[in-house]
């Protein structure tokens, strides 16, 4: 529930921080979009008046400025730059100007909009997000006012009934739909702004041009000026402003606001109490939206750099392990003599019969000498009679109450009659050569155990293919990385071999943690042994075959990892192959296996908001590098495992949906580790579904 309760946070911010901080298209392209609409409808006496419009009166009214007045008004901000710069102009000059603000900038800037109404200067409102009001629909047009509205309250406690609208210029420009929402605006009780002169500063013609074209062309006339404090380089506009007051000051000008043309004292107004505290949520939600984004932002930049180096680095390990794995394999001359002796293979089972009669025959037809202890943990369908009516020679059956995996394993460790002991787990098929290929590391008396390459016996359907890649791609490829860094961390359950003596000094498998194979992996590296990866012992197990069995089998193996990674913290600081193991091995395990997937998403969920609020384009092409990137190591892993390419069609679906289910799970295994919450062990049901490819690939019989 948690988890979900954060995504909802984190795309309800997205939305916010997109709705408010999307960028709009300047008065210039507005205007050149509603080149050639013809003026039909619009009333005489305003097509022919004055700038500023009250159409809530039947006729409407006009006004224009007095004589040698001039009002000065700005569009599109306020702006963090640049209306500072032209306000502290207009206060050194001592004039007021007209502010006509965006609801989303308002919002994100509420403390420039307070010091405009603190300097005395005349606030209105330009729309919350700067639409075309004449291609909307009134609720549409009534929406935008409002969240503008909102905006105000909550940055100044102020409300405005001066409007302009956006892509606007001269009443002589007003066509039959503009004129229609002017209409609107004014039965709302608005009066709307137009201009005399537009000085077309957003084309930044230089200062001096802009200064020239807000000076009234008839001497004497009063004139309603348009210029810009935000959409871009505002320069020009400011030294434009410094050369222009002084001049119209010299010819007998004065300056005023559009409410004094109106004849009114104010057209900007307080609040009540109830209004200024929605305003003020609505701002404080767009403030923390648009911190929390850049937070996110960096993070995404983190996790990138992760991610590529993460690619990078398994690449580059893989291929170097690949090469020496070739020129030394492990059947050849060795520090020690071949193990050919028989080993003992374990097997925990509870509540196995399905799958336990096909394990065992795998196991009877190795290639290798082997004897075979079943341990029946307490199962009660009947597992240790399925496994003694076989009658498999070399098998014997072990009954102990229930107790947990661990103390299982730990039972047929002790009855086993070899120093080598091979684990796995009671849906898991072995190949003939498996045990051999496993065992053949220990011809290095240094190694005291061995982690087998365990493939999804499983695969068909798309949850099927989606962790074959995982295997293949994830498990497979880590390991070959950890190996010649002499750190891995895990040997997993499904096909692990172990020296009796190592995990004598070890002290054996233990069930403090969920996740005992890597609890034991992280012991016998503390131990001073090394771990080795015997790619060619392959195993064939049985993945989850529902998502919901997949999430109870990935919560257990996120929080069992977290609580193995917590019990063996002491080796960062410890030293020889321990230490090695603690200052590698755990850091490499925290980044990759916890921090970079729990931030993966952020690719998933930056990649909607800029789809939706950014360069659709763009995003979609940074989204399938990353993607791309995911391809080649994917393809490089097919290959170096012998795997056959076809299945990684399914990689695109997989980043969009396996890799969020990924993602809750292990966001919910963090919160449980944080609570403290101790997780009951939790058994996957199985099918006996596995299938084993014949030699070549492609997938073949059930065995």
């Amino acid at each position: 529930m948690v988890p979900l309760v954060l995504l909802a946070f984190v795309v309800s911010v997205l939305a916010v921080e997109g709705y408010t901080s999307r960028g709009f298209a300047g008065d210039e392209e507005g205007r050149g979009e509603r080149a050639g609409r013809t003026g039909a409808g619009v009333p005489r006496q305003v097509a022919d008046g004055g700038p500023v419009v009250d159409a809530g009166h039947d006729p409407p009214r006009t006004y224009r400025a007095p004589a040698r007045t001039v009002v000065l008004t700005f569009d599109d901000g306020p702006d963090p730059v640049w209306t500072p710069r032209i306000r502290e102009v207009l206060d050194r000059q001592g004039v007021p100007g007209t502010f006509f603000v965006t609801g989303r900038q308002t919002a994100r800037h509420p403390d420039l909009v307070r010091d405009l109404i603190r300097s005395g200067h005349e606030i209105g409102v330009h729309t919350f997000s700067h639409p075309d009001l004449a291609t909307q629909s009134e609720d549409a047009v009534d929406r935008e006012l409002a969240f503008t509205q909102l905006a105000l309250a909550g940055a100044a406690g102020a409300h405005s009934s001066l409007v302009r609208m956006p892509y606007s210029s001269t009443v002589g420009a007003l066509d039959g739909p503009s004129w229609s929402v002017a209409r609107h605006l004014g039965e709302q009780g608005y009066v709307l702004a137009f201009v005399d002169q537009d000085t077309r500063d957003w084309s930044r013609p230089g200062a001096r041009a802009i200064a020239d074209a807000a000076t009234p062309r008839i001497p004497g006339r009063g004139t309603i000026v348009l210029l810009h404090d935000s959409g871009g380089d505002r320069s020009q506009t400011v030294r434009a402003l410094e050369t222009l007051v002084p001049r119209l000051k010299a010819d007998g000008y004065r300056f005023s606001t559009v409410a004094e043309v109106v004849g009114v004292e104010r057209l900007t107004g307080g609040v009540d109490t109830a209004e200024r505290w929605r305003g003020w949520v609505f701002v404080t939600a767009v403030t923390v939206s648009g911190t929390t984004v850049s937070v996110l932002g960096a993070l995404l930049l983190v996790v990138g750099g992760l991610v590529l180096a993460r690619c990078v680095l398994m690449l580059g390990l893989a291929h170097r392990h690949a090469r020496l794995a070739r020129r030394l394999p492990w059947s050849g001359p060795g520090p020690g003599p071949p193990v050919v002796g028989p080993v003992s293979v374990v097997v925990p089972a509870y509540n196995e019969v399905v799958c336990v009669p096909t394990t065992l025959r795998s196991l009877v037809a190795s290639d290798h000498p082997v004897e075979i202890v079943v341990v029946d943990d307490g199962s009660d369908d009947g597992t240790a009679d399925a496994a003694e009516a076989l009658e498999l020679p070399g098998v014997t059956v072990v009954r102990t109450p229930n107790r947990g995996k661990a103390a299982a394993l730990n039972t047929g460790v002790l009855r086993a009659s070899h120093e080598i002991v091979v684990m796995l787990d009671a849906d898991t098929v072995f190949e003939p050569s498996t045990v051999r290929r496993l065992v053949e590391p220990f011809a290095d008396p240094a190694v005291g155990a061995t982690a087998g390459n365990a493939k999804v016996g499983n695969r068909n359907g798309m949850l099927g293919r989606w962790q074959h890649i995982e295997y293949v791609m994830g498990f497979n490829l880590d390991r070959r990385m950890y190996d010649l860094l002499h750190c891995m961390p895990t040997v997993p359950g499904a096909v692990g071999a172990f020296r009796v003596s190592a995990l004598r000094h070890a002290g054996m498998l233990s069930g403090d943690t969920l996740a005992e194979d890597t609890d034991l992996t992280m012991a016998l590296h503390r131990a001073g042994w090394e771990v080795r990866y015997a790619e060619h012992a392959v195993a064939w197990t049985e993945a989850p075959g529902s998502l919901r069995q997949l999430w109870r089998q990935r919560y257990r193996w996120s929080y069992g990892t977290m609580q193995a990674a917590w019990k063996h913290r002491h080796a960062l600081v410890e030293r020889g192959h321990a230490g090695r193991f603690g200052r590698v091995g755990l850091p490499l395990l925290a980044v990759f296996q916890i921090l970079t997937p729990l931030l993966a998403p952020l690719i998933d969920l930056l990649t909607v908001y800029g789809l939706v609020f950014g360069n659709a384009a763009l995003t979609l092409l940074a989204w399938c590098g990353v993607l791309a990137v995911q391809g080649v190591c994917a393809a490089y892993a097919f290959r170096l495992d012998g795997e056959r390419l076809r299945p990684l069609w399914a990689l695109p679906v997989q980043q969009v949906v396996y890799r969020q289910v990924m993602y809750l799970v292990l966001m919910q295994a963090c919160l449980t580790a944080l609570s403290g919450y101790r997780l009951p062990w939790q058994r996957l049901k199985r099918k006996g579904n596995v299938v084993v490819p014949p030699a070549g690939g492609g997938l073949g019989s059930k065995v």
